[in-house]
């Protein structure tokens, strides 16, 4: 199954053991929610449900991944069982809550889901009727999930990776925090030394849509060169903009690579080496 589906599918969808959900952030999440959603989808927040509230950002980062079980019991609230095909897109052209939504089920092993390619924006862009109405999943039992969530790798392994060349670290922020020349949300600028940076607006064309399968297997095959994919590790901030690249290499066939969830915002704070130049 393509990790993506197009605006044109949605109404194809059959009407039985289908889950859509609108994933959003920010404070005013759900209130964006009911100002228009496509019709049937169930809400969920970035910060409430697909991540816990950090005691300390230099253990984890800023949106360490939830217990599990947690999420497991999130998942049943949703009806998402074992065979459920599940539809998740957000308003942000899956650069953040969908991505990292899409990203999680394959880290519990569900892999029947799909991410609306171009987001909401995508849906309103095609005419689809939009909803206000709240849509209520009918809750089945928590999902059976595995002790851990799989593919993540912690800041040992991310900063031995950056400096093996036969390993890559793909930092996806933009490449003036990467660089240190700003940063707007940690409290130092710079990156993991060793560490490349591919942006992750490199994956999106001008129309906030994924670049087609070949174009990003082109740009990434050349990228890597000989590096396994499950030897490829990626970041971003906080973990999870990081989920759009490794949705995007998914895309492009480049299957095995792993998320660093701790991310910038916790090697930042735990006094390591800092590079601002290009590696």
């Amino acid at each position: 199954m393509s990790p993506l589906i197009e605006v044109a599918a949605i109404a194809a969808l059959p009407t039985d053991n289908v889950v859509i959900v609108d994933a959003r952030s920010g404070p005013d999440s759900y209130e964006r929610y009911l100002q228009g959603h496509l019709p049937g989808a169930v809400f969920i927040d970035l910060d409430k449900d697909l991540a816990k509230l950090p005691q300390d950002a230099a253990y984890g980062g800023r949106h360490p991944l939830p217990d599990i079980q947690a999420f497991a019991a999130l998942l049943g609230r949703l009806c998402i069982g074992k065979e459920t095909h599940v539809i998740v897109y957000d308003d942000k052209a899956a650069a953040n809550p969908a991505a990292r939504f899409w990203w999680m089920l394959h880290a519990v092993g569900h892999k029947n889901v799909q991410v609306l390619n171009g987001g909401l924006q995508a849906a309103i862009a095609a005419g689809l009727a939009l909803s206000t109405e709240a849509a209520l999943a009918k809750e089945l039992e928590p999902y059976p999930v595995p002790e851990a969530f799989t593919g993540t790798v912690d800041l040992e392994e991310a900063g031995k990776a950056a400096q093996d060349e036969s390993r890559v670290v793909i930092d996806v922020r933009e490449t003036a925090r990467y660089l240190g020349q700003t940063e707007p949300i940690d409290l130092i600028a710079g990156h993991i030394p060793g560490a490349v940076n591919i942006p992750f607006v490199n994956n999106m064309g001008p129309d906030n849509r994924y670049l087609p399968a070949d174009e990003l297997q082109s740009a990434y095959t050349a990228a890597l060169g000989a590096v396994n994919p499950e030897n490829v590790i990626v970041h971003c901030g906080s973990g999870v903009t990081a989920c759009h690249t490794l949705l995007a290499l998914e895309h492009a066939g480049i299957k095995g690579a792993k998320l660093y969830v701790g991310s910038w915002s916790e090697w930042s704070r735990r006094d390591l080496p800092i590079a601002t130049n290009e590696r």
